[in-house]
């Protein structure tokens, strides 16, 4: 495996892990590709951090409507970070969200995966170890999230997917937590 570093092979831990939902707006959702898949995903994805703990950040970018309901309702308790910036960390209530974690894995979700998914997880490297779920991201046609996704392996984002996340957090079955979030993958 040359040209990867040992840091983005290594499997990931709850305690590191910080869940980012990228712009999941009611304007922008109903024009991107995969929609159902997508907004599915990042609920299953919001209902496991609420399972184990794992914080999460919502953002929304100026003038594209709120986070839809039906994500927005799966953690009512999160603040949402308003932007006007496509770079997450452009925006310094974000930044200060993200420091005020401690965490150094960003689980990354939303829309569009060729601008604010990508320039958020490509500013993130290498300070953070950044993991982009493939299902859970999308953009208003498949040929520019392909493109995003293609590139931000190659910038050393990982590319993983929603159930692939959950279970290496879970790491083990059997448990009462597992059985729970057994649910959310059947």
């Amino acid at each position: 495996m040359s040209g990867v570093s040992r840091e983005t092979q290594r499997l990931i831990t709850r305690e590191d892990c910080v869940l980012l939902v990228i712009d999941v707006q009611e304007k922008l959702v109903p024009v991107v590709s995969n929609k159902e898949r997508v907004i599915e995903n990042v609920i299953r994805l919001s209902r496991f951090a609420q399972i184990i703990g794992m914080p999460v950040i919502f953002t929304e970018q100026v003038k594209l409507g709120l986070t839809l309901p039906e994500v927005r309702k799966e953690l009512s308790n999160v603040q949402t970070v308003s932007k006007i910036y496509f770079n997450c960390f452009f925006c310094k209530e974000f930044s200060d969200e993200i420091e005020k974690t401690g965490r150094k894995t960003l689980i990354v979700a939303g829309i569009e995966a060729h601008i604010c998914v990508a320039q958020t997880a490509l500013y993130a490297l290498p300070d953070f170890n950044v993991h982009v779920i493939s299902d859970a991201v999308s953009s208003r046609t498949p040929e520019n999230c392909h493109v995003a996704l293609e590139r931000m392996v190659r910038a050393g984002v990982v590319i993983s997917s929603t159930e692939m996340f959950i279970y290496e957090l879970l790491q083990r079955a059997g448990t009462d937590e597992f059985k729970t979030v057994l649910q959310l993958v059947k």
